[in-house]
């Protein structure tokens, strides 16, 4: 049986519904990247562990709290790097959303120092709610 790379025990226990109960494996100085054309007052770079508290607060409270991901594939690329794939599904201004984003996570000594999310807004699927 393969071992599992230590970078994916590192990201099962990333909860972004809960950011609280995941602030150990988050770097002190770690640092959050976000850009979405279609959310532009939540651009920008989030830093520490209370950065990346302040950024899930903000899109669960834009969202009232319906941001749920859900993981699809993650792929430990060497020994820093992880790649995951996941669909998020919110409710943003009346509507249900459903938008598939990767995030390179950059893991050192064990804990998440850098994360750049990268949504596909241009095909996100959208019904009334």
């Amino acid at each position: 049986m393969e071992a599992i790379h230590p970078n994916i025990t590192v990201m099962q226990q990333f909860n972004p519904a809960n950011i609280a109960d995941s602030t150990e494996i988050i770097a002190e100085d770690a640092v959050f990247h976000y850009y979405n054309p279609k959310l532009p007052d939540l651009h920008g770079d989030y830093q520490g562990r209370q950065g990346f508290m302040e950024f899930f607060g903000k899109i669960a409270g834009k969202t009232e709290g319906t941001f749920k991901v859900t993981p699809l594939s993650i792929t430990p690329m060497g020994d820093e790097l992880v790649v995951t794939h996941v669909k998020d599904n919110m409710i943003l201004n009346g509507e249900q959303i459903e938008i598939d984003a990767v995030v390179v996570w950059r893991i050192v000594d064990g804990k998440i120092k850098e994360a750049w999310d990268i949504p596909a807004v241009n095909t996100a699927e959208t019904s009334d709610g």
